[in-house]
């Protein structure tokens, strides 16, 4: 079974969150702010992988700190879960369209970890979340889990619909690159590793 649980206690957030690579989309998750929350049960549902986020954060002060942190734990469970990438595809790529967005996200599992952000949202925020801060998340996750990943808008008005495309594009990404394939023996890399 691919999954992991990591609890992650600061003076900031507090956060408890479990991932199974295989699963079927169930999802349990609250992070006290109501559009992260929607944001990342399109990745678990989309990505069809079984998430639980528990977190309490600093929301008092802006939504910073909670998104950020449950970025960075996510992505830990993601590589916990991988272990040593034994047989996975490794890349994964998706374009996804929302009404009038078209996202296209690409990535690596190599282990080195790199993002490029290439979208733009015209309004500060969506509902309790700050539109920067989907930057924000999707560098925490691609430095923990050891993540290459290029996320690009190629067209799109509406911010909620841009949003939720880039977060639905990169639930399917994730699940083309995490499958197994019974041809690959050991790791898919002519170094015979995957850096983590």
């Amino acid at each position: 079974m691919r999954k992991a649980e990591l609890n992650r206690d600061t003076f900031e957030t507090k956060i408890n969150m479990s991932i199974e690579i295989d699963g079927k989309g169930k999802n349990d998750i609250s992070t006290g702010i109501g559009f992260f929350d929607h944001m990342l049960t399109h990745i678990s549902k989309h990505g069809f992988f079984d998430i639980y986020v528990k977190a309490e954060g600093d929301t008092y002060v802006d939504s910073h700190h909670t998104i950020e942190d449950v970025g960075i734990v996510l992505g830990k469970c993601i590589s916990k879960a991988l272990g040593d990438r034994a047989g996975i595809n490794r890349y994964g790529f998706f374009i996804l369209p929302m009404d009038e967005a078209l996202i296209l996200v690409s990535l690596d599992i190599s282990g080195r970890p790199y993002l490029s952000f290439d979208a733009e949202f015209s309004t500060d925020r969506i509902g309790e979340m700050d539109t920067e801060m989907v930057e924000e998340f999707f560098r925490a996750v691609v430095q923990n889990a050891g993540i290459d990943m290029h996320i690009k808008m190629l067209a799109g008005k509406n911010n909620h619909h841009i949003a939720e495309g880039i977060f639905k594009c990169f639930g399917k990404a994730l699940d083309m690159a995490t499958k197994k394939d019974e041809r690959i023996e050991g790791v898919l890399s002519t170094k015979g590793m995957l850096e983590v």
